[in-house]
């Protein structure tokens, strides 16, 4: 754990405070970090002495020919999980510097203790997000994934659910976010980690819909109180552990076809679109141009807008601010210019395909 990096962490903030000459040993007795960067690479006996013995060395005038490297001050042992790490030199008179030993060790180790956790935290983390991209690449290794788990305390089970929250935002600096939802939706039994910059991805298990909505409302309200602005896309659930990669799909698909200001997308609110989103462009393409030659602005507005209201012809010409005439002129026209009326069901899923590919091929272009 003592790394050149925290070992030069110690030594900038240990002389900040006590204007000291500060020096880090490694366990071979070499100097890693020092104030005196002329240091840095050389052998010190007084140290390796101190990590061997496991005790304080005051190096005086008299012994400090019998220890290469050492200077005149007080070298104590670095410890670390019950084990000794390195030691550290504070150069100068024993009845100068002997008053700070003490004080300068405990902050040493609790440094190191910190960039422990610090580095506990990272690597569980990289797991947890190694973990769930395996799971999105089958044939999954389901021995390897259960091992993967069982090192970060976390059990899955049926059923299992995916969510992604477009954070709307350039990627969080940290991991603060990431922590709160997995209290919120308990951390030993669910996978959450950043996906592509501005996501989140959460791998939940265990929930019913009912619960596993009420899991994502408080979610969002966490989100809200961190000025955080986002909508959350989740799949359908998955009774297996092969079949996450697919409710991943369907909460992406949720999250590229979310219509509106909408928080949630649920992909069972936008699946006869998502089959249609699926298809190859150029049989897309194929059907847009039989049905609507020539789609234009307005018509797309009007039956959007009409769809939306469920066919409904007063609040249809409500949302688009035109008379009730003015809107049944508008779907004649529609019906003259494709030969597909939009009151009549059959034609209405029609058009109402042929609006999504429109859409769809658009965004494609963008």
């Amino acid at each position: 754990m003592l790394t050149k990096e925290i070992a030069e962490e110690i030594v900038k903030e240990t002389m900040n405070r006590l204007k000291r000459n500060i020096n880090i040993i490694d366990p071979d007795g070499i100097i890693i970090a020092s104030g005196d960067p002329s240091r840095v690479g050389l052998f010190h006996a007084g140290g390796l002495q101190v990590i061997k013995t496991g005790q304080p060395l005051v190096i005086t005038a008299e012994n400090e020919k019998n220890l290469p490297g050492s200077k005149t001050g007080i070298n104590l042992p670095i410890e670390f999980q019950h084990a000794i790490v390195g030691a550290i030199g504070i150069t100068g008179q024993k009845e100068d510097v002997e008053e700070f030993g003490d004080l300068v060790k405990m902050t040493t180790e609790l440094m190191i203790k910190q960039a422990s956790m610090a580095s506990k935290q990272e690597w569980q983390q990289r797991l947890k997000e190694d973990t769930f991209t395996a799971l999105l690449n089958p044939p999954i290794n389901a021995e390897q994934i259960e091992q993967q788990l069982k090192q970060l305390a976390i059990q899955l089970h049926a059923p299992y659910h995916v969510f992604l929250i477009d954070l709307q935002q350039e990627k969080l600096a940290d991991t603060t976010i990431l922590k709160q939802i997995e209290q919120i939706i308990y951390p030993d039994r669910s996978l959450v980690g950043f996906h592509e910059g501005s996501k989140i991805f959460a791998l939940t298990s265990g929930y019913t819909p009912q619960r596993l909505r009420k899991k994502l409302q408080a979610v969002k309200e966490m989100l809200t109180k961190a000025n955080v602005r986002c909508q959350i896309g989740y799949g359908t659930p998955a009774e297996q552990l092969e079949a996450v990669a697919i409710s991943f799909k369907e909460a992406e698909l949720a999250l590229r076809i979310r219509t509106g200001s909408k928080t949630f997308v649920s992909y069972e609110d936008i699946e006869t679109e998502a089959l249609i989103y699926q298809l190859d462009q150029l049989t897309k393409s194929r059907f847009l141009t039989r049905v609507f030659p020539q789609l234009t602005p307005k018509t797309k507005e009007t039956l959007q807008t009409f769809f939306q209201y469920n066919m409904n012809i007063t609040e249809t010409a409500q949302a688009l601010f035109v008379h009730r005439n003015t809107l049944m002129y508008r779907l004649k026209r529609i019906k003259e210019k494709t030969d597909y009326d939009p009151q009549l069901f059959a034609d209405a899923v029609t058009l109402q395909i042929a609006i999504w590919i429109a859409a769809h091929l658009e965004e494609e272009k963008m």
